[in-house]
């Protein structure tokens, strides 16, 4: 049949087999479209037709930023509280030995305006260089003390050293001896004790040194003869030229400087890693201080510039961790 055909809706056209398919010519404006009609008159329809996506990441950005605000004030919380709680040096630390490098010597550079007080005193020879090896001195002890921790020590001498400047190796031994079997030294507090040995390895090496073998082991940042505690040798450092010549502010009392330096060193090798500066006017200093170089405040915070103590205060001279007993 022909004739004209009825009037209907239009339809697309497909385009034909030899033609590219085409996208609808504008599928966002249509959606676009239905969202107008939808939701004309709606303001949070309109936020979202106008912002598209963003107006989904706005929200999440802004809760974001608040969590870490709040994350970063947290740990800056945490900083703050560290580093207002200062390391207390009563505290010790028994895993001393495990450390790489000496502790108890002083480090760091030094104003040379504040190394008189730390100077050597004039006296006898000793020797500045030794051979390095070490002789054991024959002798032992039962146990010393009461305490539960007990550490095992060696005395022992650098081969090169002349007996006659230091007394010899039984003068030194006996001396190493009866001061820490004192109950004023570090047995006094019931929980250390200590026994001597002469073979085997020893927890402590209470070793005289030669001034350049200390200096070796100790550092030699500040140029003032030190002693130490060198813990991969567990070697209590004890430097002939302190030993022989003694201390200034002890005033020639070698005997009492003596057995400080044995006390203030093996303190060290027994955990009390930190020094103690003086806590009040006049007092007995406290052993861990170093009172090679001063028993004024003033004195020993120019070569400790990291200890906090009012400057003002000097004590009197002390050989004894417990000197009350």
């Amino acid at each position: 049949m022909t004739g004209t055909s009825q009037p209907g809706p239009t339809r697309p056209r497909r385009p034909r087999p030899d033609q590219p398919l085409r996208a609808r010519w504008d599928p966002i404006a249509e959606r676009d479209d239905a969202a107008e009609r939808s939701g004309a008159g709606n303001p949070v329809v309109r936020f979202f037709h106008d912002f598209g996506w963003r107006a989904y990441a706005v929200p999440v950005l802004a809760v974001l930023t608040v969590a870490l605000i709040v994350v970063t004030a947290v740990n800056a919380g945490d900083d703050g509280g560290s580093e207002a709680a200062p390391t207390d040096p009563n505290l010790r630390n028994t895993e001393v030995t495990t450390e790489t490098t000496a502790i108890g010597a002083p480090t760091g550079p030094i104003n040379d305006a504040a190394l008189p007080a730390g100077q050597l005193p004039d006296g006898g020879p000793f020797t500045r260089a030794g051979d390095k090896d070490y002789s054991v001195v024959r002798g032992t002890t039962g146990k010393i003390g009461t305490g539960s921790e007990v550490y095992t020590y060696t005395v022992e001498v650098e081969k090169g050293l002349d007996p006659t400047d230091y007394g010899g190796n039984q003068a030194f031994a006996k001396l190493v001896d009866t001061t820490l079997s004192n109950q004023k030294s570090w047995i006094g507090d019931g929980k250390v004790a200590f026994r001597r040995i002469d073979s085997g390895e020893p927890d402590l090496r209470i070793s005289l040194i030669s001034t350049d073998t200390a200096r070796e082991l100790c550092g030699y940042q500040i140029k003032l003869e030190t002693s130490c505690f060198y813990p991969p040798e567990g070697r209590v450092v004890l430097n002939e030229a302190r030993w022989i010549r003694g201390a200034t502010a002890f005033g020639g009392d070698d005997l009492t400087y003596r057995r400080y330096l044995i006390n203030h060193e093996v303190g060290h090798g027994i955990g009390y890693e930190h020094h103690r500066p003086c806590e009040h006017e006049g007092a007995l200093a406290p052993i861990m201080m170093q009172q090679t170089f001063g028993t004024a405040n003033s004195e020993i915070m120019a070569l400790d510039t990291d200890m906090a103590a009012d400057r003002s205060l000097t004590c009197r001279p002390n050989a004894w961790p417990y000197p009350d007993k």
